[in-house]
């Protein structure tokens, strides 16, 4: 095909319902229309994060806080809380001694959630844990490998007849729930999110004791997966006529001053008895006006069954989602039965198209744009897999400002709070499921991706798998070929790849929509180019440069590596090499580098003591590193100018210096202690560089454009350290439990310098409603404690981060080091907005 557009793909394509999905509901399928109605434009994006969040007809209630958590055992069923008995499942009820009210969990210690109890667990020198980041997790370490948690919660009577749910957005992995000691269910993978319906189960007016056995003995990928409930828990309540779950999906097409916005919404019967429903749905702007609103006819649904409705509203002039003004607008859907609104439901959304075109590449609102992206790991310094919300917005915002426009889940279902922060920040993704099969497990895993991610503006493909063995054979095809149909079903709006490393143009290459293509040579990109012209193509996986922050020599023996773009592993290409291939080429999409932050384990090109990736342009911290430069100079409008190394090196005797330079720029002058060294033309997508003899004092780079100065940047040699300064990335924070501040903690000279070698101990105290989740340096063989309240500096740099209580106040943090000067912040936390946690 010339074109991957909807409409292509339209023909024959539908929404559907699985047999999962519609869980104990009948079959059965009847559309309801609504006709157009227009109405006003809306100015600006909608910053909702909620999806069918709280409203005074449906409840979605938190459950992230007040936890109690003890490991179990996986061999001593005498250390493991009753996990013991041959007939454990045999009759309902009674199940686990923590699940009885009675039962004292005084020992186990207080937790929210998110948590990750593997980021806490000491390291160990085992060869076979080194892609797990070295943490004693699997079946050698039966001690740490088995979580348990517990939390108590009340319902009122008034709910019964309410259907109520529990919902898992993430829990590593392997689990099993259990309310009021009876069985719920398990749940194998640690990525997808699931819900138990416990409407049965629930003490109405009384306790309920929720109990959930986790079990990370096994994992899924070759990374640092982590361990726990790392990802928030809610209770949901709605009415027995309700939208049902992930059950709306908003499509729109673009004219002339208008757009079409098109909305099936899926509703659900629960009720003993057929009634008659009709929908209104309101568009409502970022300023909270209603810009168009359609009603549906009445459509009458028979007991237990599950019926979908179709409306179509118009806007004028709409406020289109791009990168630049990421503007978002929200559905909200009010279902009425008998003259009564028993259910109100919202659904963020945006206006945009996409288009992939085997000649001109990606196209947003038709408009080509290069894809300039970064592959990611959910891992942070400080918290392991547990990210609160406000670090995946962090995390964007550093990626942003490096000029990045794109970001693939690499090899996962995203936490919301990810594609809620693309979406708000204007940042492309790419989604991707973890199991390449057509297995029900892997269909279903990839139905609850869709289903619940189609929404978001930001998500403009699908991958289905990352360098499978399979991926080249007839075998690798029919499982690609029924995967994709399943992605028809839910979505006929987004295209689908595969991240291939191999076998381009066999196997499943026939069958995707994209071309993925992971660590491959120009030539063999042109060569299935020429083979393959009309398919659309994207570098899924690129770049896999190794370096370490703030060192400019291979220490094998310490696990580091030199920051100038020169280490790279066989499979792997430099940046400067890489992105020229990819810039010159018109017809392919973008790329995705190899990774925007470094993450634990795959320790690479070192093992022990390393205990983390070098791969990322920013270490676990979000500190940049020099190649974060080299990517901002291409990537971004504005000039660069970046200047490296430091300039604190040894002087006796005459050494050489390799200096070089990012920027985007014409050209570069170099000084020594104010004596030129010449000036070198800037190449299109390389550096300029010079050997310098070491003499201590200032080397300083001016860029110019038509020959006017435009930038300059200095690298001085500093004195011995003095002080310490700390820099909060937000300084007012919502006393919501939840927010956060990230705290740089600096070490400085008398000259307020930072001093690039600086590697002292830092001690954090808080005073305030606050406290310290976490700390971290970036440093890749570091064995210290992320959950402390001390980090030595690594090359000048720590960090430590804060996070509110949910009451108000002044937060005081200060850092300490012995022999200098302390520094001290305060950061604010307001009043947060009315809550709904339980």
């Amino acid at each position: 095909m010339t074109d991957w557009t909807r409409r292509e793909i339209l023909k024959g394509s539908g929404l559907a319902i699985s047999a999962s999905a519609a869980s104990k509901l009948l079959a059965g399928r009847v559309l309801a229309q609504s006709a157009p109605q227009t109405a006003a434009s809306g100015p600006e994006a909608s910053r909702s994060s909620s999806s069918g969040g709280t409203s005074p007809l449906r409840e979605r209630l938190s459950l992230d806080f007040g936890w109690r958590f003890h490991l179990g055992h996986a061999t001593d069923p005498s250390k493991d809380f009753g996990y013991t008995s041959q007939s454990l499942f045999s009759k309902t009820g009674g199940l686990f001694d923590p699940s009885k009210p009675e039962f004292d969990d005084s020992p186990w210690s207080r937790v929210d959630i998110p948590h990750d109890w593997a980021v806490t667990l000491d390291f160990k020198n085992d060869p076979q844990l080194d892609s797990h980041g070295y943490k004693p997790l699997g079946r050698d370490y039966p001690a740490t490998s088995i979580g348990w948690y517990r939390r108590g919660f009340d319902v009122p009577a008034s709910d019964e007849g309410r259907r109520i749910w529990i919902e898992f957005e993430g829990v590593f992995r392997d689990s099993i729930a259990v309310l009021n000691g009876i069985y719920l269910g398990r749940h194998a993978s640690g990525y997808t999110p699931f819900r138990y319906d416990v409407a049965d189960f629930v003490n109405y007016g009384a306790k309920n004791i929720l109990v959930v056995r986790v079990d990370a003995t096994l994992g899924e990928g070759w990374w640092y997966e982590g361990a726990g409930i790392y990802r928030h828990v809610w209770l949901s309540k709605t009415s027995p006529v309700h939208v049902a779950h992930n059950g709306t999906f908003v499509t729109s097409e673009l004219g002339p001053g208008l757009a079409t916005v098109s909305i099936s919404t899926e509703i659900d019967n629960e009720s003993d008895s057929e009634q008659s429903c009709r929908v209104l749905t309101k568009i409502v702007d970022s300023d909270g006006r209603s810009v168009a609103e359609a009603q549906s006819t009445p459509l009458s649904i028979p007991a237990l069954s599950r019926r979908e409705f179709r409306q179509q509203l118009t806007i004028s002039n709409p406020a289109v989602w791009s990168l630049e003004e990421p503007n978002l607008y929200r559905t909200v859907t009010m279902v009425g039965v008998a003259g009564k609104t028993v259910d109100e439901y919202e659904t963020p959304f945006g206006i945009r198209t996409i288009r992939f075109n085997p000649d001109k590449g990606f196209l947003l609102n038709d408009k080509p744009v290069k894809i300039k992206g970064t592959c990611n790991h959910q891992d942070f310094a400080g918290v392991g897999i547990a990210l609160p919300d406000r670090i995946h917005f962090y995390r964007v915002e550093k990626l942003k400002e490096m000029g990045s426009n794109a970001y693939r889940m690499s090899h996962n279902l995203p936490t919301q709070a990810l594609l809620e922060a693309c979406d708000q920040l204007g940042m492309l993704v790419m989604d991707e499921t973890r199991m390449m099969s057509s297995s029900p497990e892997g269909l279903e895993q990839l139905e609850t991706m869709i289903r619940r991610d189609r929404n978001h503006p930001s998500v403009i493909i699908w991958s289905i798998g990352n360098e499978e063995d399979l991926q080249g054979s007839d075998t690798g095809a029919r499982i690609a070929k029924s995967m994709k149909r399943l992605v028809r079903q839910f979505d006929s709006t987004r295209p689908v790849t595969e991240a291939m490393n191999d076998d381009w143009g066999k196997g499943l290459s026939a069958v995707v929509d994209v071309q993925g293509f992971n660590y491959h040579s120009a030539e063999q990109m042109d060569a299935f180019h020429r083979q393959s012209p009309k398919q659309p193509t994207i570098g899924t996986e690129t770049a896999s440069t190794v370096c370490t922050r703030g060192i400019y020599q291979n220490d094998q023996q310490a696990g580091y590596v030199s920051a100038y773009d020169l280490n790279i592993p066989p499979w792997a290409q430099l940046a400067e090499n890489w992105w020229s291939v990819y810039a010159e080429r018109p017809w392919v999409a973008g790329g995705f580098a190899w990774t925007g932050f470094d993450y634990r384990g795959e320790p690479t090109p070192y093992k022990w003591p390393c205990i983390n990736s070098h791969f990322g342009v920013m270490d676990t911290c979000g500190f940049p590193k020099d190649n974060f430069h080299y990517y901002q100079a291409q990537w971004s409008d504005k000039p660069v100018l970046h200047l490296l190394p430091h300039w604190n090196w040894d002087g006796k005797g005459k050494r050489e210096i390799d200096v070089w330079c990012y920027s985007n720029l014409e050209q570069v002058e170099l000084f020594l202690n104010g004596r030129s060294l010449g000036i070198k033309d800037v190449p299109r997508y390389g550096h300029v560089e010079w050997k310098v003899t070491y003499v201590p004092g200032t080397i300083e780079a001016r860029a110019f454009k038509d020959r006017h100065q435009i930038l300059t940047a200095r690298r001085e040699t500093t004195s011995s350290p003095t002080k310490l300064a700390l820099i909060a990335d937000q300084k007012e924070i919502s006393a919501d439990g939840r927010d956060l501040s990230i705290v740089q903690v600096q070490v400085l000279d008398a000259q307020r310098r930072l001093v690039p070698m600086a590697d002292l101990p830092i001690d954090f105290y808080l005073s305030g409603n606050g406290s310290l989740i976490g700390v971290g340096n970036g440093n890749p063989s570091s064995h210290e404690a992320d959950k402390a309240d001390r980090r030595r500096a690594f090359n000048g740099l720590c960090m430590t981060i804060v996070q509110s209580t949910r009451e108000p106040g002044e937060l005081r943090l200060k850092a300490t080091s012995a022999g200098l000067e302390p520094a001290v912040i305060v950061i604010n936390s307001h009043a947060a907005k009315k809550d709904s946690v339980l």
